[in-house]
């Protein structure tokens, strides 16, 4: 099955994709699965678990959530509750476990990441994001195999266009557990092609503007 790992919704601060636009965007995208990993909150992934049902859209939506942590971006999948940012990597790892959750390092080597996660407990490393422009992907690549970690991919889309154009081929049951069990277990490949640059400063630039917006 393919599942793009990584989209954010308009509750995060620099998306404005309403959950039913990502939804069926998925859908036409070919996708099997998708997780709404927002910032800080697990909102938008709990509305489009409630509205892939609501629709009957043949879609398998994983909970999850991207948490900012003192070091950087940590994508923690299968959880429903929140978890607090500014914490540790370590500290929210620990508490990331005992909500059932699985943590992958989100765009090592990007701006706001961690480089390095040697020593820490997470079960994969994002070594495809549609917006690592400048050969972070290889890099995250390379410190993937040098650890042992599965990989996998996602499109980090903050626009409806680059939905789907990052994922992660994995080998399981149509079945949120049998999923992230496969997760676990490095039953992964991922794919996908890099967004034109011109799209993720535009997607930059108006993440900025929005924030900008929300603060006034």
């Amino acid at each position: 099955m393919r599942f793009d790992l990584h989209i954010h919704s308009n509750y995060s601060s620099d998306s404005s994709l309403c959950v039913d636009d990502i939804l069926r965007r998925a859908v036409k995208q070919g996708l099997d699965g998708i997780a709404i990993c927002d910032h800080n909150t697990v909102t938008g992934s709990y509305l489009a678990r409630k509205r892939v049902t609501e629709l009957n859209i043949p879609l398998l939506v994983l909970p999850g959530v991207e948490v900012s942590t003192s070091k950087g971006h940590l994508i923690v999948l299968g959880v429903r509750e929140n978890i607090q940012p500014g914490l540790t990597p370590l500290e929210t790892i620990r508490i990331a476990r005992q909500k059932g959750g699985i943590i992958i390092a989100a765009h090592p080597f990007k701006k706001n990441s961690l480089s390095n996660v040697e020593g820490l407990d997470i079960d994969a490393i994002e070594t495809f994001n549609s917006r690592c422009i400048f050969g972070e992907n290889k890099k995250a690549e390379k410190m993937a195999i040098k650890l042992g970690k599965p990989q996998v991919g996602g499109s980090d889309s903050h626009i409806i266009g680059t939905i789907g154009i990052g994922y992660t081929e994995i080998d399981a049951q149509p079945d949120e557990e049998s999923v992230l069990d496969a997760i676990r277990k490095g039953k992964t490949r991922p794919g996908g092609r890099i967004a034109p640059i011109f799209v993720v400063i535009f997607q930059v630039m108006r993440g900025v503007l929005r924030r900008v917006k929300i603060r006034k």
